[in-house]
């Protein structure tokens, strides 16, 4: 496993396990556990995804030390707001069975989001959280976060894949000391990702699939990837992309896929924004 290393000196795995869509306890404790068995050491869930209680006993049962691992959560738009969002963390170290969490994003940048930041900021100092950061601000929100608050954002985890790369907004981040983290970086298999012709064909150099190619194209770009499945043979397959290496000819191809556009949703679009706020009410 390779590994980044956060702007506050805390290395997180490049590549780790998501849990979003695992709504089933059974199913989704069972996928941590092969997740771990099989080499992966990051788990990515959050308050909304309802499976914090099936990943705490899964990390219970797993018998990997706890340092060893790397636990993230998310602070949904509900609980935003000083006092909510810390007692929505309290009650997530409670689900997760932990003494701490290793990372902390707020959700959405949605609802008093400061009130939720600063929260964070408290707890990191406390220690029962060890980085802190955000997912899903666009360029805009992560600056004006960024400039006024204590505490840098350690992580800021958007849509990344080979058809949104989020090019110039990772160039900020990295102005900024923020690690760039991709949700969905097979796309959830959207412009037929799977049977995609480019990936394909540069898969078939390495005797590597297109799923593998895409992450190990994200990785080289030094973008932490979170790729979901309930297939432990899929695991073990989204896992092994540390034993080759594309070349720049192939890294400048793979580009060449990039629309610079979300295949799922945009901030910028009002009505996305009254679904995602209308959730809480």
């Amino acid at each position: 496993m390779e590994f980044v290393r956060l702007n506050n000196g805390i290395k997180m795995p490049i590549l780790g396990y998501g849990v979003f869509q695992i709504a089933d306890q059974e199913e989704c404790e069972r996928c941590v556990l092969d997740a771990i068995e099989v080499g992966y050491r990051l788990i990515d869930t959050a308050q909304a995804y309802g499976n914090e209680e099936a990943v705490g006993k899964a990390v219970k049962k797993c018998g990997v030390k706890r340092e060893e691992l790397f636990i993230t959560t998310k602070v949904w738009i509900a609980n935003a707001g000083y006092e909510k969002a810390k007692s929505s963390i309290e009650e997530s170290l409670k689900k997760l069975q932990l003494d701490y969490l290793d990372l902390v994003l707020i959700h959405q940048p949605f609802n008093d989001y400061y009130g939720t930041y600063h929260a964070m900021e408290d707890l990191y100092k406390e220690g029962k959280i060890k980085s802190i950061g955000v997912s899903n601000f666009y360029p805009d929100r992560l600056i004006d976060i960024t400039k006024f608050n204590e505490v840098v954002p350690a992580v800021n985890q958007v849509e990344t894949h080979v058809f949104n790369q989020q090019i110039k907004p990772q160039e900020i981040m990295k102005k900024y000391g923020v690690q760039i983290q991709a949700w969905a970086p097979f796309a959830e298999g959207k412009n037929s990702f799977f049977t995609n012709e480019t990936l394909k064909e540069v898969g078939d150099r390495y005797n590597k699939s297109v799923a593998q190619v895409a992450l190990r194209y994200l990785i080289q770009r030094d973008v932490s990837v979170l790729p979901k499945t309930v297939s432990k043979d899929r695991m073990i397959q989204n896992i092994d992309v540390f034993d080759f290496e594309l070349t720049k000819e192939e890294m400048a191809v793979i580009e060449g896929l990039d629309k610079a556009e979300s295949l799922f949703f945009s901030h910028y679009d009002p009505q996305t924004v009254e679904y995602l706020t209308g959730l809480v009410r």
